[in-house]
């Protein structure tokens, strides 16, 4: 019997470059088609959650951003192996497109593509290109963005696709908004899986200091740093705030879905959460990422009024206090940008991407 067609997917060791490869790769299988994923060792460990029918190619990759002089010396030379790698394996079993989504293991398959013309694509989750996607971007077929608008797709063969979420984010996709208003409502802080500093620094202390009618109908679920968690819950107890905290929440969705406001970093599958299920947002993003990409990221949502995009520089506790007691006692403009979040976000993102890979492996148009 004929093997079914084959699609590539190469993408590097974080969640946020794995997660959608795994969502592309899920909804690929359910077409019909076959899968593998081109990684290197540190990606293969992230890789855990992809099903059991894609196969895992483990290649030759390095980066110039770690180690010292001597293991600089060996990435060309590394990556001309992984290349070589791939190219080998291609000729072997020649998929029909290969999908880049971004890091540095990408590089050797999307070498290996372009050497051989196989069709290929990127998806960028965020609202930069990065690093690997730059050098490609003009070496692909197409390209597909996670968040819009995105730096660098000028004159670009590109699509906003969105960023795919997890099923448990879809199953909440567009779920009711209760705006604020004199009766029990609820605050989501999250940063990141462990929480963000700076966040536990500024939000206790400006919670505190609303106003007690405003302040005894709040109840805060604070994701926060366990070093962080003594003082954190030291301070929403000394200013009578009901709050909850937490290294790590499980159940995210659920949280954004009953919440009447959000308080984020910027991270491009947070936005991507926050849109989906529309909630109005409070974003800080991070000052250290690369090429400042969270501030890209929350433009998608701040350019269209769904949210307050506090820099880093400018997030002090009274700046925080006037911004919280401006939503909340205005249920009318909290609505508002709830509808404004859900009219940014894309839950098709996973239907959207798959449906431009069929076309480019089938070489039509979508």
């Amino acid at each position: 019997m004929a093997k079914a067609p084959l699609i590539l997917i190469a993408a590097g060791g974080t969640g946020g470059h794995m997660f959608p490869a795994q969502a592309l790769a899920e909804a690929l299988l359910a077409r019909g088609w076959r899968v593998k994923l081109s990684t290197d060792a540190r990606g293969a460990r992230y890789a855990g959650g992809f099903p059991d029918a894609v196969r895992i190619d483990t290649v030759s990759a390095a980066t110039f951003a770690r180690g010292g002089l001597a293991e600089k010396i060996k990435v060309p030379f590394k990556l001309a192996f992984g290349v070589l790698g791939a190219a080998f394996g291609m000729v072997l079993d020649r998929p029909k497109a290969v999908v880049g989504f971004g890091g540095y293991p990408s590089i050797p398959a999307l070498s290996a593509a372009w050497l051989l013309r196989v069709p290929r694509m990127i998806h960028e989750q965020n609202g930069v290109l990065g690093r690997v996607n730059q050098i490609f971007a003009r070496r692909v077929n197409k390209l597909a963005f996670g968040t819009w608008p995105t730096e660098g797709a000028e004159g670009l063969d590109a699509e906003f696709t969105g960023n795919p979420v997890r099923a448990a984010v879809l199953d909440r996709a567009g779920a009711g908004y209760i705006a604020p208003g004199d009766y029990p409502m609820d605050l989501l802080v999250i940063g990141g899986s462990q929480g963000a500093r700076i966040l536990s620094d500024v939000v206790p202390e400006a919670i505190s200091a609303l106003p007690h009618d405003l302040k005894r109908n709040l109840t805060v679920a604070h994701q926060a740093r366990e070093e962080d968690m003594e003082r954190v819950v030291a301070a929403y107890e000394a200013g009578g705030v009901k709050a909850e905290i937490a290294p790590f929440f499980p159940d995210i969705p659920r949280r954004l879905s009953e919440c009447q406001l959000v308080i984020s970093r910027a991270g491009a599958s947070s936005v991507a959460d926050i849109s989906v299920i529309g909630r109005p947002s409070v974003l800080v993003p991070y000052a250290a990422a690369a090429a400042n990409h969270q501030a890209a990221n929350a433009r998608m949502l701040g350019g269209v009024d769904a949210a307050v995009v506090f820099p880093e520089s400018q997030f002090t506790a009274p700046a925080l206090t006037e911004t919280l007691y401006s939503i909340l006692t205005n249920p009318q403009a909290a609505a508002r940008m709830a509808q404004a979040a859900l009219g940014a976000g894309r839950a098709d993102a996973t239907e959207a991407l798959t449906v431009l890979v069929e076309a480019l492996a089938r070489k039509e148009r979508p």
